[in-house]
C-alpha cells in the first residue's frame, strides 16, 4: 500500500474517533470521513475538466465545416461506391428540404430503419439537418420491439427501403408516413442543395440529435434523449481533435450509441467513412481481410468483438499496418494474451479504452501504454473526458474516500435530457448535482461501482445489481472471470448466477478455450483444471459450481455480450463440473 494512501486511511481514523468524541449519538451516515483536502481533491482536482468547446453549435455543423474546407475529399465508400464531402452534403441537404415541407421540427424523432449503405448515411445526416432527432431501427430485432419503440415514440415519419418496410412490417406503418430511400427517382431530387439554415429552424444545441433505445428492467425499451451540445462535447474531448484525416470502419448498427463516434469522428477531421458490409461484419475472417483491403487506420469494437478479432487475426496472421488507433468499451476490457500479443505486432496502433452508459455517452477515457506488457489484467477506465464529473457515492450519496468503493455518478455537458415519455424514471435516474455550482445541473446514477487508483484513475469494479450473494457472500462476477483468463487453457470466458432463491443460486462459468488447447477441452479433466486452478486463487464460495463450453461467446448486433442467449446447463454439470 501506498504512503498516501496508509496517511489517508489514518486521517480517517482520526476523523472517526473525533466524530464520535464529539457526539456519540449521531447516525454513522452523518460521520465526515473526508478531510477538506481530500475532499477538494475528489471534487476538484480529479473533475478539473473545463476546456473551452463550441457549445453552441450542431454536430451535423462539424460535418459541414469540412465540406466547406475541403469539398472534394471523400466523406463515404460502400462496396464501390463513393461520395465526396460535397456530394454527401448536397444529397443531404435536398432531403432535409425535404423533410421540412413535410413537418419535420426541432426535437421530433425521425425513424430510420434502412440496410447499410451510402443512403443510410444521406437519411440520418439529412434528420439533423432538418432539426430533427433520429430515432434507429434496427432490422435485426423482433417486430414487436420495433412496434413497442415505434408506439412509444410515435414518429410521423421513417426513413426506410425495402429491407427496413419489411422489418417494420405494414401494420406499424398505418399511421406513419414513409420517406422511401431506395426510390429511383426522389421526390427531393431538384430540391436545394444548399445547407436549411438552423436559425431559421430555430434549432440549436440544446435541442435532440438523436433518441436511443435501450432495454429497460421492466421489459419495456426506454428511449435516451440526447443533445447536439452534448454529443460536440464528447468530439472536442478527445485529444485527437485537428488530428490527420483518418480511415474510419463503420461497424456497429446506428442503434449503438458509438455510431455516432464512429460518424463524427470520421468526418471531424475530414477522414473518409468505410462502411462494411453486413455480410463482412459478420464474419470476422472477412472482416480482418476488409479492415486490411481498406487500410483501415481507426476502429470501434467493444471489447468482446475486438477480443474475437484478436484471436481471428492470430490464427491468420495478417499484418494491418495502417491500423493506428482502436477505441473499445461496452465491457470491462482484460487484457488478455491475444490482445497484448496483437499490440505488440501492431506498435504504431494504440488503444484506448473508453466508458460511458448511454445516458451519458463516453464520459471517461483511458490511453492505454504503448508496451501491452505494462498493461494490467484489468486496465483502468481512465478519468473524465472535457467538460464532466466523475463522483463516487456510498448508499447515503456522501463521497467515498480514495480507494474505497461506491457508486459512479456523473455529471457534466454529457449527461441527457431523460428518457422519452417517462418523467417518473427520468426523475429516479437524473438527479439533482448537490457537488455543482451550476444552477440546474445533474447527474445520472449509473447503477456501476469503481473506486479511485492511487494514480487518479477509475477502476470500474462491475453493477450493483450484478453483484452475487452466495452462501452469505457478495461477490463480484468480474473477479472471478479475470482469475479464468489467467489459465492458458481459457481464452475468454463469462460468469452468471443462475437459480431463484438464494438457497438455490449457483455459479456457472462458460469458457472458450484456446484452439492451442482444444484437445484438453474435448476431455472432462478440464472442469477439474479449472476448478483447481480458481481453488488456489479464489475463496471456495467463488469457484463456479457448473462449467459450461462455448465455441464462441454469443454476440449481439452490437458486437457486445449476449447474456440471454447463455444457455443453462444441464444438472448434471452442477454434480460433476464436467463440460
Amino acid at each position: 500500500m501506498a504512503p498516501k494512501q496508509i496517511d489517508r486511511m489514518t486521517q480517517h481514523l482520526q476523523n472517526l474517533l473525533c466524530a464520535v468524541i464529539a457526539d456519540a449519538q449521531q447516525p454513522v451516515a452523518r460521520v465526515e470521513l473526508l478531510s477538506s483536502e481530500e475532499r477538494a481533491y475528489l471534487l476538484e482536482e480529479l473533475n478539473r475538466t473545463a476546456p473551452p468547446y463550441p457549445s453552441e453549435r450542431c454536430i451535423h455543423e462539424l460535418f459541414e465545416a469540412q465540406v466547406r474546407q475541403a469539398p472534394d475529399a471523400m466523406a463515404v465508400t460502400y462496396a464501390g461506391e463513393q461520395l465526396s464531402y460535397g456530394d454527401l452534403n448536397a444529397h443531404a441537404n435536398r432531403l432535409a428540404h425535404h423533410l421540412i415541407a413535410l413537418g419535420v421540427k426541432p426535437d421530433q424523432p425521425v425513424a430510420i430503419c434502412l440496410q447499410r449503405s451510402v443512403a443510410m448515411v444521406v437519411g440520418l445526416l439529412a434528420i439533423l439537418k432538418a432539426g430533427g432527432a433520429y430515432l434507429p431501427l434496427d432490422r435485426a430485432y423482433p417486430s414487436a420491439r420495433l412496434r413497442q419503440v415505434l408506439e412509444d415514440a410515435a414518429p410521423q415519419l421513417v426513413l426506410a427501403d425495402a429491407a427496413g418496410r419489411a422489418a417494420l412490417g405494414s401494420d406499424a406503418l398505418v399511421d406513419i408516413t414513409v420517406v422511401d430511400l431506395a426510390t429511383g427517382t426522389p421526390a427531393w431530387a431538384q430540391l436545394p442543395a444548399s445547407d436549411p439554415d438552423v436559425r431559421a429552424l430555430g434549432l440549436t444545441s440544446r435541442h435532440l440529435a438523436n433518441v436511443i433505445y435501450t432495454s429497460g428492467s421492466s421489459g419495456t425499451p426506454k428511449g435516451v434523449e440526447r443533445s447536439h451540445g452534448s454529443l460536440v462535447n464528447l468530439l472536442y474531448s478527445s485529444a485527437e481533435v485537428g488530428a490527420p484525416k483518418r480511415r474510419t470502419l463503420q461497424f456497429t448498427t446506428l442503434n449503438f450509441d458509438v455510431s455516432l463516434q464512429e460518424l463524427f469522428s470520421c468526418w471531424r477531421d475530414g477522414g473518409l467513412l468505410v462502411l462494411v458490409q453486413e455480410v463482412i461484419r459478420a464474419d470476422f475472417s472477412a472482416l480482418l481481410e476488409f479492415v486490411w483491403g481498406e487500410a483501415i487506420e481507426r476502429l470501434f469494437l467493444p471489447f468482446v468483438a475486438l477480443n474475437h478479432f484478436a484471436e481471428v487475426w492470430g490464427a491468420e496472421g495478417v499484418l494491418l499496418p495502417f491500423l493506428r488507433e482502436i477505441y473499445t468499451g461496452g465491457e470491462q476490457l482484460r487484457a488478455t494474451p491475444m490482445l497484448r500479443l496483437f499490440f505488440e505486432l501492431h506498435p504504431r496502433a494504440r488503444l484506448i479504452h473508453q466508458y460511458g452508459p448511454t445516458e451519458t455517452h463516453v464520459v471517461t477515457e483511458h490511453h492505454l501504454a504503448a508496451d501491452p506488457a505494462c498493461w494490467p489484467q484489468l486496465p483502468p477506465i481512465g478519468r473524465p473526458i472535457a467538460n464532466t464529473q466523475i463522483y463516487l457515492l456510498d448508499s447515503h450519496g456522501e463521497l467515498v474516500p480514495v480507494g474505497a468503493v461506491g457508486e459512479l455518478y456523473i455529471g457534466g455537458a454529457g449527461v441527457a435530457r431523460g428518457y422519452l415519455n417517462r418523467p417518473e424514471l427520468t426523475a429516479e435516474r437524473f438527479l439533482a448535482d448537490p457537488f455543482s455550482g451550476e444552477i440546474g445541473a445533474r447527474m445520472y446514477r449509473t447503477g456501476d461501482l469503481a473506486r479511485y487508483l492511487p494514480d487518479g484513475n477509475l477502476e470500474l469494479l462491475g453493477r450493483n445489481d450484478d453483484q452475487v450473494k452466495i452462501r452469505g457472500f457478495r461477490i463480484e462476477p468480474g473477479e472471478i472471470v479475470a482469475r479464468l483468463t489467467e489459465h492458458p487453457s481459457v481464452r475468454d470466458a463469462v460468469l452468471v448466477a443462475q437459480g431463484e432463491g438464494a438457497a438455490e443460486k449457483r455459479l456457472v462459468a462458460y469458457v472458450v478455450t484456446a484452439a492451442e488447447h482444444a484437445d484438453a477441452a474435448e476431455g472432462p479433466e478440464l472442469a477439474v483444471t479449472l476448478r483447481t486452478h480458481l481453488s488456489a486463487r479464489l475463496p471456495d464460495y467463488m469457484v463456479p459450481s457448473a462449467f459450461v463450453r462455448l465455441a464462441a461467446l454469443p454476440l449481439t448486433p452490437n458486437g457486445k455480450l449476449d447474456r440471454k442467449a447463455l444457455s443453462a446447463p444441464e444438472n448434471e454439470a452442477y454434480a460433476t463440473g464436467r463440460l
